[in-house]
Formats: structure tokens, sequence, C-alpha cells
């Protein structure tokens, strides 16, 4: 396979559209109130009940040319029952690895009404904390296996070159003051570094999976799932 090597990249990307799905809400409100307080006309495109929480936030935001869509209604595909997928859809990652500087990644946006996004804001489904329950049963260790997360966090953090990979609470401060000090616009070393704590955290949380399942017992399993 012949890989696309990309020769330039700009360094500042300016705010236009946002995909936030997140498990931990945590300053979630105050982020989202600072984006759109320094980037007017910027779009969010969300799913469940994150879309409820940025809701909420946008109420009064209208004048500023904010807007926020139900990742559903983009992708035409209802959100299966439970959450269980959401953002796996071809036009969500189409947005996401798209090239733009690629005449032929234009097109393909342009051929599935798809639109670049310039920034993820997502955190996973807390694994780790479950799996530090010696009581966690197998069904609660299945149940926070996240998949659409880290998807998506890999996805934008692979293309940092225009793509900013948000995936903790921790970093919206510093984040919000680049966007300050910018004029809403994210720098090429920020997202280079948000790409490597975006890998960084879906490293663990994959190596917590793999340790915690792999150390269960097959006679608790199969007393789990009634194979008794």
């Amino acid at each position: 396979m012949a890989f696309n090597s990309v020769k330039r990249a700009d360094d500042l990307v300016p705010l236009r559209r946002i995909l936030a799905s997140t498990y931990d809400k945590t300053g979630l409100a105050d982020l989202i109130r600072g984006i759109s307080g320094t980037c007017p006309g910027v779009a969010f495109y969300s799913t469940g009940g994150t879309y409820e929480a940025l809701a909420a936030v946008l109420e009064d935001k209208a004048g500023l040319g904010v807007s926020l869509f139900r990742v559903s209604d983009y992708t035409g595909q209802p959100e299966m029952k439970g959450g269980l997928v959401k953002t796996l859809d071809w036009k969500i990652y189409l947005g996401l690895l798209a090239e733009t500087g690629d005449p032929a990644h234009s097109a393909d946006l342009e051929r599935a009404g798809a639109v670049a996004f310039d920034m993820v804001i997502a955190n996973l489904y807390p694994f780790p904390e479950t799996a530090a329950d010696p009581d966690a049963s197998p069904e609660d260790l299945r149940q926070r296996i996240d998949v659409g997360g880290p998807s998506m966090i890999r996805a934008a953090a692979k293309n940092y070159l225009r793509v900013a990979s948000v995936s903790a609470p921790a970093q919206y401060g510093g984040l919000l003051a680049e966007l300050r000090e910018t004029g809403g616009r994210t720098r090429l070393e920020t997202r280079r570094k948000l790409a490597a704590e975006a890998f960084g955290l879906v490293s663990r949380f994959d190596a917590a999976v793999s340790a915690r399942l792999g150390g269960l017992e097959a006679a608790l399993v199969a007393k789990a799932y009634g194979l008794e």
C-alpha cells in the first residue's frame, strides 16, 4: 500500500467544526462557553448526553452564530440502542482523517456530503476504575469497554496536522488560553502534544482491559453467563 506523504501543514488552524462525545463531563460547560465566545460561528456535532449538555450551554449563544447538530442527524443513522454505536460512521471518520490539502480527499468530503472536523472532544468509559473493583463482574467489565471513544480519539490524533484531539478535562484550561491568544486557532505544536497524550490515554485503557480480562477465572465467566 502506498502511503500519502504530506509535505506541508498549517501551523494555526481555525476552529470551525468540533465533534464532542464525552463520558466525563467535568469542566465541559466552561470549555464550550469559552470556545463559543472565542470562535464565533463554530459548529458543534454531538451525541446523547453530551448533546443535551451542550444544548443547555449554547441556549444563549445564538447571536454568535454558534450551531449544534446531533451526530445522528448529520450521519443519517440513529444511535444504536444503549448508545453502543453513535459515531462509528464513514462521514465521521472521513471528516477526521481527510487531509484537506489533498484534492482527492476534498473530493471525497464533497461526494459524501461530509465536513472536516477541526477538533474532537472525547474521553473514555471508566474501565480502569471498574477494573480496580475486586467485586466487578465480567459483565460490569465488558460494558465499560469503550469502542467509539478510542476510535475517535485515535483518528483525530493521527491527523494532528489539522485536528486537535482533546481527551481529558485537564487539557481544557490550556486550550482555552491558546484560543484566546490566537483568535480561535490551535497551534501545530499543541495539536502534536495533544495527540501524544491521546495515544497514551488509549494505550493505558487498552492495557487495563487486556490485563483485567486476561486475569478473569474461567469459572467466574461461566457462572456470570449462566453456563454452569
